[in-house]
């Protein structure tokens, strides 16, 4: 049983608090992060492109998210006739609130001390929290399939079909990547991941940890590429294709509804640099087990390393450009998919000698 459980068993009144403020602070920052993501990209990409980006709407810019959310919150709320209309409603919200939902098995920093509490700085520990976050990932794409299919659109629905070849290529190989995590670390649990890593570099250099980006650096690349065709980022962002689909699987929508659809997106870029941070670059730990770093909190370094992989993230918007539907395709059969399956044999020889 967990720590906390113990702890608070006796305090039913204590536990349901403590976890009403770490749900609460959980997702208030990841919301809080959702919104300004939109500001922060519009301002890198208009640095990379020497435009100023967003400037008007407070200190440059800052309240554009306030802005932008009021504009559409406000705006006139369109349903095609001939739409399905239940489904239609429904779509946005199968889309956000999975992405969402994943950020409760993250860790964010070491356990508390409250007295004679000991509290998780986790919403809740899962045995298989990696499953958990495959489970309700895998959902988002229903979403957006039934978003194309109800808006009785053929742009729409060529959007969600692209959405479910895109899911079903690369959801295999993302899979397969991180199971070579579970081969080294023999738990599911994304706290005891985090734990393990904390140890020494191959037991050898004491003040560098034993991040699996190192022992696991192919994998650390398939897994973060294939998260990028999973929540349609570019360059892989076949389903919107706005040269070719107007907006692929959204055209329809208007109002509040289309900004839900851009919460997701970002909010799924937020989680997958999370999970990838946890899994591979030591979720909340120090980059060096040193009294300098170490005196950090651990929100702030899990933080850190979330914003470094989202900056890269939209670096590559601002860089490539959208790939061909048989280029994506190709390379998730034919390259990504063989890469991940020889991963895992060659981790699995090594453990084997090893052991």
């Amino acid at each position: 049983m967990m720590p906390e459980m113990l702890s608070l068993s006796n305090s039913p009144g204590v536990f349901i608090g403590v976890m009403l403020v770490k749900i609460l602070a959980v997702f208030g920052v990841t919301i809080f992060i959702v919104a300004y993501a939109t500001w922060w990209e519009r301002k890198i990409i208009g640095h990379m492109q020497t435009r100023l980006g967003p400037m008007r709407t407070g200190f440059h810019g800052l309240l554009q998210p306030i802005a932008d959310g009021m504009k559409l919150f406000f705006k006139e709320d369109l349903i095609p006739a001939q739409a399905s209309k239940l489904s239609f409603v429904l779509a946005p919200l199968m889309i956000l609130i999975p992405a969402l939902i994943t950020v409760a098995v993250i860790p964010f920093g070491p356990d508390l001390h409250f007295g004679n509490f000991l509290i998780p700085q986790q919403v809740t520990d899962l045995n298989i929290g990696v499953l958990y976050i495959f489970a309700f990932a895998g959902l988002g794409v229903y979403g957006i399939v039934l978003a194309g299919w109800s808006s009785n659109s053929k742009y729409s629905l060529l959007g969600g079909i692209r959405a479910t070849a895109q899911m079903i290529s690369y959801e295999l190989a993302a899979g397969l990547s991180i199971i070579a995590i579970f081969m080294l670390s023999e738990t599911l649990s994304l706290r005891e991941i985090v734990f393990l890593q904390q140890q020494d570099l191959w037991g050898v250099c004491s003040f560098v940890p034993n991040w699996y980006v190192f022992s696991q650096p192919l994998a650390f690349g398939l897994f973060f590429i294939t998260g990028l065709a999973e929540i349609n980022r570019t360059p892989f962002d076949m389903p919107e294709a706005e040269s070719e689909l107007v907006s692929g699987f959204c055209t329809e929508y208007s109002s509040m509804k289309y900004a839900l659809f851009f919460m997701a997106e970002y909010a799924n870029m937020t989680v997958i640099s999370a999970i990838t941070v946890t899994l591979f670059l030591g979720g909340w730990s120090a980059p060096l087990n040193i009294a300098i770093f170490t005196m950090i909190p651990g929100f702030v370094w899990l933080l850190a390393k979330v914003f470094a992989l989202m900056f890269f993230i939209i670096w590559l918007r601002a860089t490539f450009p959208r790939v061909r539907y048989d280029q994506l395709m190709f390379l998730g059969w034919k390259v990504m998919l063989p890469l991940a399956l020889l991963n895992v044999l060659i981790t699995g020889l090594v453990v084997v000698i090893l052991q």
